[in-house]
């Protein structure tokens, strides 16, 4: 039995990536494409439904004067990381993190069909450059929900004869950025984008339709591949995945019903995509943010926390998310995203501690985990949410654009150091 005191023993490999992610839209500002072009359609209808979506949250009376404003829903300026990425970097070394998680926004390369702008890849190797000479470890997300308005304008991923138009964009600037670049994510998030854009009607291009859910959902696998193919044959220096989004599904109770409703599910949120694209993946990207536990077909989570999204917090499951994807697919696992909403960060160093608990059994178990990327390394909008979701281990105040540690980020920088001394 360790001595009262005693530093815990980690099990994290000496390479393990600690780190935190963003996307593009979410935080540099000045865009223009297909999303700002639907806020500004849009601000106004989602600051007026925001008391019917978001009025049961406890948080309500907080967040109410945000919510309901039309101005929370355009991300304008976002948090100014295009032109602060500098200074973010230097809070995210400060946090003894050693990798960083973003998107290169296709829609500031190519504006228009046919333009190429070598000032902006001219940025984004900036970018990746001010990561290297920080010993930061970059992870490139190439399809982060943002889409150029010409290519949303030509039907997007809903046609099949557009991929290629995204498949030449990947190939090229991953020959233009090179070998700074070795961890690539071609898509984040597959079947969340297909389903709030195309099914949910809560994304651009708000479609109602199943068929053109899973059109789009194969369409977005083909990509993937093709992208992975091209990259893989420039060189066995890159290391290609999906960002796949992996909720875990279980039954609350012994019934053939509840059981049965919850290994389908499973399979529709995670191996309907995933066995489409493991052969070309490297390792397997996971974003896990919450469960669900289902009696019968319904949903009756245990909710003994909340976060301000209102979505039942579990991390501890992200360890049962682990095991099941190492026995079904035997590939390395990047945890690419994962965090909770907490704008007065009263639960992000439970969640954070009961995360690397749960990442220590799959490794003790056998799973091959490269890295952590907590979402978010900045306060950001939240796409159709707005900004009043605060996720980031570092608060921004978007007047001032002044960025301030939380509390919980600096604890955990110090959790970080400690596993790094013990390696």
């Amino acid at each position: 039995m360790p001595k009262r005191g005693a530093v815990p023993k980690f099990l994290f490999p000496k390479d393990f990536l600690w780190g935190a992610a963003t996307s593009a839209h979410q935080v540099e500002g000045g865009l223009h494409n297909q999303w700002t072009v639907w806020e500004l359609e849009n601000a106004r209808a989602l600051a007026a439904q925001a008391s019917y979506q978001y009025g049961d949250l406890k948080n309500w009376d907080d967040i109410k004067d945000q919510a309901t404003s039309p101005v929370n829903y355009v991300s304008g300026r976002a948090v100014n990381h295009y032109q602060l990425y500098e200074h973010d970097f230097d809070l995210l070394q400060s946090l003894n993190m050693n990798t960083y998680r973003f998107s290169i926004e296709w829609s500031r390369i190519q504006p228009e069909e046919g333009a190429w702008d070598e000032r902006e890849v001219a940025h984004y190797r900036a970018v990746l450059l001010a990561l290297r000479k920080r010993n930061i470890e970059p992870v490139v997300t190439l399809f982060h929900f943002t889409l150029p308005v010409w290519f949303a304008d030509r039907g997007g991923f809903e046609k099949a004869q557009n991929i290629k138009y995204f498949v030449a964009f990947a190939r090229r600037i991953i020959e233009e950025l090179g070998p700074i670049v070795q961890y690539v994510i071609t898509i984040n998030e597959p079947e969340a984008y297909a389903a709030q854009s195309y099914l949910e009607g809560r994304w651009p291009p708000q479609g109602h339709s199943p068929f053109r859910m899973r059109r789009v959902m194969l369409n977005l696998a083909i990509a993937h591949n093709l992208v992975a193919r091209q990259i893989h044959r420039m060189s066995d220096h890159y290391l290609v995945s999906v960002a796949k989004n992996s909720v875990y599904i279980y039954a609350g109770d012994d019934s053939w019903l509840s059981v049965m409703a919850a290994r389908v599910a499973q399979f529709f949120q995670d191996d309907y995509f995933l066995r489409q694209v493991m052969h070309s993946c490297d390792f397997i990207g996971v974003n896990y943010y919450f469960s669900e536990r289902l009696y019968g077909f319904r949903t009756h989570n245990p909710e003994s926390r909340i976060s301000d999204m209102g979505w039942d917090m579990e991390p501890k499951d992200i360890e049962h998310v682990l095991m099941r994807l190492h026995k079904k697919y035997k590939k390395p696992i990047l945890i690419t995203e994962n965090g909770l909403a907490d704008a007065n960060d009263v639960n992000r160093q439970w969640w954070i501690t009961q995360s690397i608990v749960a990442m220590q059994r799959a490794i003790a178990k056998g799973v091959k985990l490269i890295g952590y990327i907590h979402w978010s390394l900045l306060d950001n909008v939240e796409l159709d949410k707005g900004f009043w979701p605060h996720f980031g281990l570092i608060s921004v105040d978007r007047r001032t654009m002044k960025r301030t540690p939380r509390k919980s980020a600096i604890w955990f920088a110090r959790i970080i150091k400690q596993i790094q001394e013990q390696e």
